[in-house]
This record gives C-alpha cells, structure tokens and sequence, in this order.
C-alpha cells in the first residue's frame, strides 16, 4: 500500500496540498516532516493508541497534516461538521471520549464555551491563534522532531453520520494492521480502480470533513497526485479552478451540479473544462435532467457511486451505463444489495423496499449498542436507512431516507420524486420537501423553495409551481402549500438539514 512518505523522497518538492484561494501550499517533505512533528506532539500530551482526537476546522492547508500525524500515531481521528451547533460540538467531542480538541481561530467564539461542555478533553489546540483556553498550535510545534516516532502505529477515522435525521452517530471501524503503510483497503481499492496516481490534479471544492472529500484527498496523497482544495464551493470559482489549474479528476454532489447549470448565459462557457477525465458524484441521487445536462456538458466523465460514512456496501455506476439506466445508482461493487421489507423478507425486482448491504464493512457506531443492533438484521444484512428498489439487472435506485417518508392517507409519498422535478424549474435555485401534520390524512405534503431571485418569492410564483407539479406529478404528490425561504439549511457538504426545517412545523 503506498504511503505519502514514500513521495518525501522521491518527489520531496511536489505539491501535495494546494489551497485554491490564497496559494499556500505543503509540498510531499513539508506533509512528512510536519506530521511527524504532530505525532511527536500528540506522545508529549501523553496521547496514546486508541485515544480520540476531535478536530472543527474550515477547509485549511494544515488538516491533512493532523490526519496524517494521527494516522501514523495509532490514533482515532474525527473531524466534525463547521455548521453544527455548540451542544452538537460538545456532543460529538464527549460522545467521542477525544482527548484532545483542536480547531482555527476562526471557531474562536464557538470553542469558547466548549471546555465546560466536553469535560473529557485534556489538551485544546488552535490553529491561526490561542486564547485563555486554547494553546497555539503552532508554538506547540516549534523545535519538535521531523523524524519519524519511535513507535508508529496505524490509526483509523471515526467519522460522525451527518445529523439529518437527528444526532449524528460515530461510525468506527477499526484498522485492519498496525503497519501505517497497510492503509485501509477501500482506499487501495478505489486508487487502484479509479486509476489515482502522480498524473492526478484533483480538485476538491467540498468541506474536507466530510467522508468522502476527505478520502478522496487521502487516496490521491497516497497515489502520489497533487489536490487543489477550494476554501468552499463556488459554481464560477470551481469552474475557473479547472481551467486554471488543468483539473483532470473531481468530485461532487448534485447541488453543486445545479448551481453550475443555472449560471448566467454565456457564464459556463467562458471556461475551459476539457481537462476533466473523471467528476465522481454522490451524496444524494442526481435528478435525471440535472445529469444528462452535465453529460452534454462535460462528456461521459462522470461517475455516479452510492455509499455511506459506515461502508457497508458501495454501487457504481458510469456515464455510459447509466444513460440506459437513467436515474439509478448502479450495480453493487462492495458487498451484496438487498431491498428488504421491514420485516427483513426480500422484496420482489420493482418494488420499493429498505436498502441492505451484506458482505462489506462491518461497522459500529460508536458508544451506540442500540442503534448498531437496528441497522443489522438477524443473519448480518445493514442498512443506513435509505429506501429502493432493484431492476431486473441487479441496479439500484434510491427513493429518498425511510425517515423522509411522507405516509399520506396511507400511501409512501417519496420527497425525492418532488424535489428533483421542482429542481429544474428555472426559478428554483434549491427545494424540500418533506410532510407535516394534517388531521385527516396523517400528514401532508409541504414544499419549501429557494427562489432563483428573491424578488420573485409570493403567492404567484407558489401557483405557478404548484401547476408545474401538477404537469409531471401524480395528484396525491403535489405539494398541498409552498414556502419559501432566502436559503434552504443545506450544508457545503451537500446534505439537506431537512429535520431542521421539519421542526418548524412541528
């Protein structure tokens, strides 16, 4: 399994690390010493295998470092969500049992009053600065030694499912050898398939905290390749990121897919995006209309797959398969697809049922007993709690979480279906959907709209969404009433908070 410090000293002055917006960067010797120094910090704090090591931290040149250093130290390593709320934080570093929290100074005014609130941690560090309760990062660094500790060990990432349906929960698998240079075998796995290697310029315009950016950076850093990290996404800047810095891989969720189709005339094609091989997608199926436009935009790159924070099991699915197969999230590639009736009994090709895995990752979630024995059926199927069904050819397409399930009068009402319709109407820049009280029926179907333009928000814009619907829609389907608000709780890692809007109609 390769390893990043392999490229110290074979490319020691190759960019690793490139930050989009202000040019810093750490090149393969920088990545090495620096993270040897963190490891030589974490012994002197008396950090040892298996401790926790919580981080909140925007998209910065130093967060691989820190993975890295724990990764070679033995440590669990669990970056949190930068919009979460301070009792989320505090839930997450005490349900974590982390030892040690570092953040920047630009989570100042959050950390603040965490100490209190996550008694558990020992060690608090900031990054950019200190206060009274946090010691400088980088003074911490000063004189520590570049070589390598005495007693490396592999580490592992505990990372926290997004929280869209409630508390986030940890998802912990432990590493498979002590050997830093035996990473995890998904990581290989997807290198090696995905073709990963010192050709690569990738670019990365989602929050690093998130699984999926940040394994993507990993494998590129263990492949050798250089990752172009934008602060945030931006539709133009990400655009031009391509242009400027000849992108060749990326990865993406739909939204961002939107917000670059619903540029300006004449905006998309001021760039030059030809040096795109492979645009990797997930996060949240891709209306169809929103992909065959990338298609005819960007070529047959993209590359759609379905997993999850707890690995236990992985679709994928081409441009080429998927323009036969429109709207699915491909075949399985890592352990057994099953949709499954609530009672665990497999459903026929066709129906709607509950996605299961078996045969990938056997995961836990951490200090969580209860909810870990619910994703598992008796003879060792999980589930993440999304629904589905199969075609004929063993391909998966998803309908929306169990959680999101609108039961109308009887009847499943899939939000998705209604969002992604609603997603392409010109006027929408983003939309949710999902069910509130109703006294006859159970619930009803609520649809809350971004506007394009905010002028255009009120009662005409609503009727002429709702008759929209009412074109593409089957009746029980449309929304029953439209909100709308100047910007949807959807996070830089393209999930939907959609329970926080849920909770005002409580």
């Amino acid at each position: 399994m390769p390893h990043p410090k392999i490229y110290a000293r074979t490319t020691p002055n190759k960019p690793a690390f490139v930050m989009t917006e202000s040019g810093e960067t750490i090149t393969y010797l920088q990545l090495e010493e620096q993270s040897n120094q963190l490891a030589h910090l974490f012994r002197k704090l008396g950090l040892q295998p298996k401790d926790h090591v919580a981080i909140l931290m925007e998209n910065h040149i130093r967060f691989f470092v820190i993975v890295w250093a724990a990764l070679r130290s033995g440590l669990i390593i669990t970056p949190m969500s930068t919009h979460l709320l301070e009792e989320e934080v505090a839930y997450i570093i005490t349900n974590c049992e982390a030892k040690l929290f570092i953040t920047t100074k630009k989570f100042e005014q959050l950390a603040t009053g965490l100490k209190a609130k996550a008694p558990n941690v020992k060690h608090h560090l900031m990054i950019d600065g200190q206060t009274a309760d946090f010691a400088s990062f980088e003074a911490a660094l000063e004189g520590l030694p570049i070589h390598p500790i005495s007693d490396e060990i592999q580490g592992a990432t505990m990372l926290y499912s997004s929280g869209t349906t409630g508390y986030p929960k940890g998802v912990y698998t432990p590493p498979q050898s002590d050997n830093i240079e035996e990473t995890s075998p998904v990581l290989e796995s997807i290198g090696q398939n995905f073709k990963f290697g010192p050709h690569v310029q990738y670019l990365s315009p989602a929050p690093l905290y998130h699984a999926a950016p940040m394994a993507y950076n990993m494998v590129n850093t263990m492949f050798g390749g250089t990752s172009y990290i934008m602060d945030k996404f931006d539709a133009l800047k990400s655009l031009a990121a391509i242009e400027k810095y000849k992108a060749n891989y990326s990865q993406w969720v739909p939204i961002m897919f939107v917000r670059m189709l619903k540029l300006p005339a004449g905006a998309k094609e001021k760039y030059d995006v030809s040096s795109m091989m492979l645009a990797l997608h997930a996060a949240a199926p891709c209306p169809i209309e929103i992909k065959e436009k990338m298609i005819d935009w960007w070529g047959p790159v993209l590359f759609e797959y379905y997993g999850s924070s707890e690995g236990n099991g992985l679709t994928a699915i081409t441009s080429q398969e998927w323009l036969t197969h429109k709207g699915s999230v491909g075949k399985a590639f890592v352990g057994e697809c099953s949709i499954l009736d609530d009672a665990g009994n497999e459903v026929p090709r066709g129906e709607i049922g509950n996605v299961y895995f078996k045969g990938g990752n056997a995961f836990k979630y951490h200090n969580e007993a209860n909810k870990t024995t619910k994703a598992y059926t008796k003879d060792g199927h999980s589930t993440v709690g999304d629904v589905g069904f199969m075609d004929e050819e063993g391909y998966l397409y998803l309908t929306d979480r169990k959680n999101f399930t609108i039961i109308s009068g009887g009847v499943n009402i899939y939000p998705q279906e209604i969002e992604n319709q609603l997603i392409n109407h010109p006027k929408v820049a983003d939309v949710a959907v999902f069910g509130i009280p109703h006294e006859e029926f159970g619930q009803e179907v609520k649809a809350v709209v971004q506007p394009k333009n905010w002028a255009d928000a009120g009662p005409e814009l609503a009727a002429e969404l709702l008759a929209f619907c009412r074109e593409r829609l089957a009746k029980i389907k449309v929304p029953r009433s439209i909100d709308f608000d100047k910007e949807l709780p959807r996070k830089d890692n393209g999930k939907l908070y959609k329970r926080r809007l849920v909770e005002r109609y409580q």
